[in-house]
């Protein structure tokens, strides 16, 4: 199977003040967590959206610069879409998601058919990996619907269950000092 992986980083980060994904969290950017995580997968493409100015920590990677980013995350996944044409998978990660493992994106790419992480009342979201049948789908989005909007309903969807906290995510500056805390006891 020939994976794309695609690390959404498009983001303005209005309620952190900027440079969220920047940001040291346990010594290194907030953004190469879920970056070396991606990495770790076995694939044949990775792309990080970004926006403009692109996050220093995407540095070395193929760009995809989201023009659009303002409008919302479902523009950052639907170009990711676009760029993932003629893969078999497309996995979506969120650069802001620090403590997603290595183990739960490779879960989600072993799953047959679609896959992703179950949130709170049993709905999917991010990351989660797509097989190429749905790039059309997720090619339309638009808006702050993201990614998940794709799988809600969907008969079939792999839902993998994460450590608790694993899913958090940072918003705030003090949402970067709690992450940090659990990165550096690890």
């Amino acid at each position: 199977m020939s994976l794309a992986i695609a690390l959404l980083a498009a983001g303005g980060a209005t309620r952190f003040g900027g440079g969220k994904l920047d940001a040291d969290c346990a010594g290194k950017p907030l953004g190469r967590w879920a970056l070396e995580a991606a990495l770790a997968v076995p694939h044949e493409r990775l792309a990080v959206v970004v926006g403009d100015p692109a996050p220093e920590f995407a540095r070395g990677c193929e760009l995809l610069v989201n023009e659009r980013a303002a409008e919302g995350l479902g523009t950052s996944a639907a170009l990711a879409a676009r760029w993932a044409a003629g893969s078999d998978a497309l996995l979506i990660i969120l650069a802001d998601m620090p403590l997603v493992s290595t183990e739960t994106l490779r879960q989600l790419v072993a799953a047959d058919g679609p896959s992703a992480v179950t949130y709170p009342g049993g709905k999917p979201g991010a990351p989660a990996c797509f097989p190429a049948a749905l790039f059309p789908a997720l090619e339309a989005l638009s808006g702050d619907s993201g990614a998940a909007q794709v799988l809600r309903g969907l008969p079939g969807v792999t839902l993998i269950e994460t450590p608790p906290g694993d899913l958090r995510d940072v918003d705030r500056p003090e949402d970067l000092a709690e992450v940090a805390a659990i990165l550096r006891a690890r």
